[in-house]
Formats: structure tokens, C-alpha cells, sequence
């Protein structure tokens, strides 16, 4: 497991679903249709997506840091 943390801020997310479909180990959306984040740490497989799924994110609401 990766000492990679992902978090979404969810007051501003837009609820577009990229980052489910480009990281689906990492990320959901939830009943109010906004992202979570479902891992404490992104495992190692997924790190490139997880990458991939911040950097497309339209309002820049996910963010990556280093535990």
C-alpha cells in the first residue's frame, strides 16, 4: 500500500463522475452524487489512475499528498 492520500472536496465537487470512472478503486459517488474517497491510502496499482483522475477533474476538487 502506497503512502498516497486522496481527498475530494466535496462543497465544490460537480458531480461529473470522471474521477469514479478513471479511479474506481479510489473513488465513488456517493447518494448525493458527489465523489468520495473509499480507501484511506490509494493502493499501489492504482496510483497512476489516481493521478490520471486528479489531474482531469474539471474543478480541481481532488487532491494528492504523501502520508
Amino acid at each position: 500500500m502506497s503512502n498516497l492520500i486522496a481527498t475530494v472536496d466535496q462543497a465544490t465537487c460537480v458531480g461529473c463522475g470522471l474521477c469514479a470512472d478513471t479511479c474506481p478503486e479510489v473513488f465513488v459517488m456517493n447518494d448525493d452524487n458527489l465523489a468520495e474517497v473509499i480507501v484511506s491510502r490509494v493502493p499501489d496499482e492504482a496510483i497512476d489512475n489516481c493521478h490520471d483522475a486528479a489531474d482531469s477533474c474539471p474543478v480541481s476538487v481532488i487532491s494528492l499528498a504523501d502520508a
